[in-house]
């Protein structure tokens, strides 16, 4: 593996195939395989052997996760903070309602590209890119948008598409 990730590249590519991979997603939430859920996994998990997020973390740099109140709690406690003092000191509420991080990158990324809140971080991110789901076509719309920004799901779909 290389020190480091080309997300540009990454993203010219999920540019240029964003219809190709909407029509391919579409088509799987029409008529989805039978297998489909065993087949994502095992995409997914080879995929990730391949790549090691850490070589990028551009989700981390460019994505804030909608974070919920047990999530804020986890993070609280884990700084020894009361609620509102964590809120008020790392958190912003953005225009659909939702708690978020008051700035991007996130504040808990390391310059080594590390999470320090690893194993308090938000449900979404340990969840990103959400490749790893059951009934996968429910979220084609989120995982178009994903290979715009994480060179893992652009593989991912790449992948599906070529085992399909």
């Amino acid at each position: 593996m290389s020190d480091q990730i080309d997300v540009a590249y990454y993203h010219q590519l999920a540019l240029q195939k964003q219809e190709d991979h909407r029509k391919f997603l579409d088509g799987l939430k029409k008529r989805p395989p039978k297998n489909l859920d065993k087949l994502v996994k095992e995409t997914h998990e080879a995929v990730f052997q391949r790549i090691d997020c850490t070589k990028c973390a551009n989700c981390c740099k460019s994505l804030g996760p909608d974070l919920t109140e047990a999530d804020i709690k986890r993070m609280s406690k884990l700084f020894r903070l009361k609620l509102s003092t964590f809120e008020q000191t790392y958190l912003r509420v953005d225009e659909d309602g939702d708690k978020v991080f008051q700035s991007m990158p996130c504040p808990f990324l390391g310059a080594d590209n590390l999470c320090d809140v690893y194993d308090a971080r938000p449900k979404a991110c340990a969840e990103f890119p959400h490749t790893d789901r059951k009934k996968f076509y429910q979220i084609n719309h989120l995982t178009l948008k994903n290979t715009l920004i994480c060179p893992a799901a652009y593989q991912f779909v790449e992948a599906l598409r070529e085992k399909l």
